[in-house]
């Protein structure tokens, strides 16, 4: 005889005993805390005594092989020949040699201006050129998007660049990857977006007086928002070349305000709020990439994030329902920016001004936590229908992506030694993959845009 199915003969006498207690609010309440006690503790496995966290050293083994290209004998050599150069230090007597990434950058630089002209040493950056701004977006949860924006913006930041990521979710998941402290709303992205609307409000009210007619007030909230900066809410973190501009809960209620702004300026352009604010503050200047994760929504945030990106990544895992969920998330996509288009570009005829026309360097979809075992067909079929919107790159979930994530770490932070080589190597290629297909959007957006400003120089 078969074992019935667990779902089978249960007693709901015994069922009502394992009930509990009905949940009010205030139960919530209660679950949010102990989720918070949780998530410090979590959080502190991966912070020094002090409570601030630290990034690791790197070997010379890993210098060698993943940020400069240069053989082993010849790193030692040039360290030699160069006192001054960061020697590293051994834990051991006569045991490999660490450095910190700042050391690696200063080594980087070196090789750069006195190594082989036929290396990349150094990231191919354009002078005159601004950031570029990736926003990784998708409506459906649990894809990956926070942590493949984290190991894209870790990666480009050991290949070199400095990186600014911007954290638009109010759940503060990026935010807590690079151990970022956000006290309320005022240090996220909000107050440069509510300086924007503010500013228009002016502009606004000056025309109205022009007109004779009784200006729009400003309250304490967007008159506060005027003397705020982009530096005063762009945060450093453990990584010497990586800033922050957190979130956390309180920046949802943005979700809410927006609209609000909306009705009462109706000539508002908030999906230039994010792009103008940070061009005005010099932070286009300052950065070479800036990453951008988005709430798994399609709200005022996120359209803000789409808006200003150049670049647009859409992780995505390979089963049915992904799929679909995607092709809709693009549909909305085509949906929301044709209707500010429409609506714009009605006006701007209307007037004789330029039309408004949303454009992108590029899109593509990424399969995430890819088990080829089991997806190969899936991804397949997915493949043939998005063509070159789907990366053909599939980012493989392996051990090493759970190990680190056990200790509250990026694979890129993860000590090799706490891992089987093969392991590290294996896990680490897929996240090198991944970077390496966005470099070659990242580097052709910005090549095309050096060749376009040398034709529009010469004439």
């Amino acid at each position: 005889m078969t074992d019935t199915p667990p779902y089978f003969n249960i007693d709901p006498d015994k069922a009502v005993q394992g009930l509990g207690q009905s949940t009010s609010t205030a139960g919530f309440t209660a679950m949010a805390e102990a989720c918070a006690r949780g998530r410090t503790d979590l959080a502190s496995r991966g912070l020094e005594e002090n409570g601030q966290r630290t990034l690791r050293q790197f070997s010379t083994w890993e210098i060698t092989r993943y940020l400069i290209p240069v053989a082993v004998g010849h790193f030692r050599r040039v360290l030699k020949a160069n006192p001054d150069l960061p020697q590293g230090r051994s834990e051991t007597e006569g045991g490999a040699k660490w450095f910190t990434l700042d050391e690696v950058l200063r080594l980087r630089a070196f090789f750069g201006t006195q190594g082989s002209k036929a290396k990349d040493y150094l990231p191919y950056r354009p002078k005159d050129l601004p950031a570029k701004m990736v926003a990784v977006a998708n409506f459906k949860g649990g894809v990956g998007k926070t942590s493949t924006a984290a190991h894209l913006a870790m990666s480009a930041a050991l290949d070199g660049y400095k990186v600014l990521v911007l954290d638009l979710d109010s759940q503060g998941s990026m935010t807590s990857v690079f151990g970022g402290k956000v006290e309320d709303e005022w240090g996220t992205v909000f107050p440069l977006l509510a300086r924007h609307y503010a500013g228009h409000l002016r502009h606004e009210n000056q025309r109205r007086l022009d007109r004779g007619e009784q200006p729009l007030p400003l309250d304490d909230t967007l008159t506060d928002a005027l003397e705020v900066k982009a530096q005063d809410v762009i945060q450093s973190t453990h990584w010497p070349n990586i800033d922050l501009i957190g979130a956390q809960l309180n920046l949802y209620w943005a979700e809410f305000q927006i609209p609000v702004w909306r009705m009462q300026g109706r000539g508002w352009k908030l999906w230039d709020a994010l792009t103008e604010t940070l061009e005005a503050d010099g932070v286009l200047d300052a950065y070479d990439v800036i990453f951008i994760d988005t709430p798994p929504a399609l709200g005022y945030l996120t359209i803000n994030g789409l808006a200003a990106a150049d670049i647009l990544l859409v992780p995505m895992g390979a089963s049915f329902l992904e799929f679909d969920s995607t092709g809709r998330f693009f549909d909305m996509l085509g949906t929301t920016f044709g209707s500010i288009e429409d609506s714009e570009n009605l006006a701007a005829r209307a007037l004789g001004r330029e039309e408004l026309a949303f454009e992108w360097d590029a899109v593509r979809a990424v399969i995430t936590r890819y088990d080829g075992t089991q997806q190969a067909e899936l991804a397949g079929l997915m493949q043939a229908y998005l063509g070159p919107t789907l990366s053909p790159h599939r980012q493989d979930f392996t051990a090493l992506i759970g190990q680190a994530g056990e200790q509250v770490q990026g694979i890129y932070e993860a000590d090799y030694r706490n891992f089987n080589r093969e392991t590290y190597v294996r896990g680490r290629e897929t996240f090198d993959a991944t970077y390496a297909g966005f470099k070659h959007l990242l580097l052709g957006a910005w090549r095309r845009d050096e060749l376009a400003q040398n034709i529009e120089a010469a004439e």
